[in-house]
């Protein structure tokens, strides 16, 4: 059962000044890892607990539609804005507590840079996320998608998320068991609002948005030198270890760096590659029976094997780089358009400096079309998509 704050002096007193309130003037491309997506209506900075919670209740006491902006990492905006108010999310507090048997537990606000945060704890001395360094975005966002990269997930290391329950206008503690986690979602990204609580004088009709915001996350990490052991080829590679195997907490955190930053997988502002969404692909989880067409598939194209990694319930998960790059969509494949594949990695489309939301759509239902005339498979967009479908 998730613990529940009621009474909360942040949720029910005097509402809090919030910064930058402007109509129909910020730009959200200029707060996108793509650089792309028109302006919002209301265009608000909430740097303390007590703002964010209540920026969004007063929007839903509006009966406005809600956007939570972090890093704008995992966003797709469309090109006409969003059309009520964006809360961008600059929380900040970072705090250690002794677990005892040598655990600590490190309790993050939602606004933190992630990557500061893995830089922190590793500085620290502090082993558990160093395989997730150098990805985009806020803290915040980490348990909604339950980020993953090279053989770990926040999922393995996440003992409880402080929230903002907008449904019963309360702030919860949801422990690990309750969170729902699976592969790249959540509780807080599946759970949405029902409708709002009626009050005296509310006129609350926010079915469909999202309804928790994440306050903080409190992660339980070990202290130890050596990382935890390393499960991913490519990072045991880079190191020159065996998987399975450790290595410094820091040298995995360099190493990881070093590969995402080939991949243009790190924010870098003079290069184009890295204005991206990260991957715009789930690898797709599919049957062994559909698995078994996408093999008939390739060997008719001469293709003797098909990656394959074993997922939940018997289930098979493909490589969507592979699937993509072997239907056509080579690295570079757009070009010199100004939406197009990275030249780096297969699964991110970048926007070169002047492409808008709708090019970078049309590049991507192509490849959807050619995935899956080539091997039956549909992918999935990983980013959210606001105001826009695939």
């Amino acid at each position: 059962m998730s613990q529940v704050f009621r009474g909360n002096d942040s949720l029910h007193s005097e509402p809090a000044s919030v910064s930058g309130l402007r109509r129909a003037t910020t730009l959200l491309a200029d707060y996108t890892t793509l650089g792309l997506g028109g302006p919002a209506r209301d265009f608000l900075s909430a740097d303390s607990e007590r703002s964010l919670i209540d920026a969004v209740r007063s929007a839903d006491q509006a009966a406005e539609p809600v956007l939570l902006l972090g890093g704008g990492s995992n966003l797709v905006i469309s090109d006409e804005g969003f059309p009520g108010t964006v809360v961008h999310v600059n929380t900040r507090g970072l705090t250690y507590v002794d677990a005892g048997d040598g655990a600590i537990e490190v309790t993050v606000a939602a606004g933190l840079d992630w990557d500061d945060v893995v830089a922190a704890t590793a500085a620290e001395g502090l082993a558990g996320l160093e395989p997730l360094s150098g990805i985009p975005g806020r803290a915040g966002a980490t348990p909604i998608q339950n980020v993953g990269a090279y053989g770990r997930e926040v999922a393995e290391v996440i003992t409880q998320v402080r929230v903002y329950d907008r449904q019963e206008d309360q702030v919860r503690v949801i422990p690990n068991e309750s969170c729902r986690f699976s592969y790249r979602t959540s509780l807080f990204k599946s759970a949405r609002l029902e409708s709002l609580v009626s009050r005296p004088g509310d006129l609350r009709t926010a079915a469909g948005q999202p309804r928790y915001v994440v306050l903080d996350v409190t992660f339980r990490l070990v202290r130890q030198s050596l990382s935890v052991p390393v499960r991913y080829a490519e990072l045991a590679a880079e190191l020159g270890i065996e998987m399975g195997e450790q290595a410094a907490v820091g040298e995995v955190r360099a190493a990881v760096i070093k590969i995402r930053s080939r991949k243009g997988m790190v924010l870098n502002p003079g290069d184009p590659d890295t204005h991206s969404a990260g991957s715009f692909f789930f690898n797709p989880v599919i049957t062994a029976a559909e698995f078994a067409a996408v093999e008939v598939a390739a060997a008719a194209r001469g293709i003797a094997q098909v990656p394959r990694y074993p997922a939940a319930g018997g289930l098979v998960k493909v490589p969507a780089a592979w699937l993509i790059e072997r239907s056509g969509f080579a690295k570079g494949y757009g070009a010199p358009a100004p939406a197009r594949v990275s030249s780096k990695h297969t699964l991110a489309l970048v926007n070169t400096g002047e492409a808008t939301t709708a090019d970078l759509l049309t590049l991507a239902r192509e490849i959807v079309s050619g995935v899956q005339a080539a091997y039956g498979v549909t992918l999935t967009p990983e980013p959210t998509l606001i105001g826009v479908t695939l």
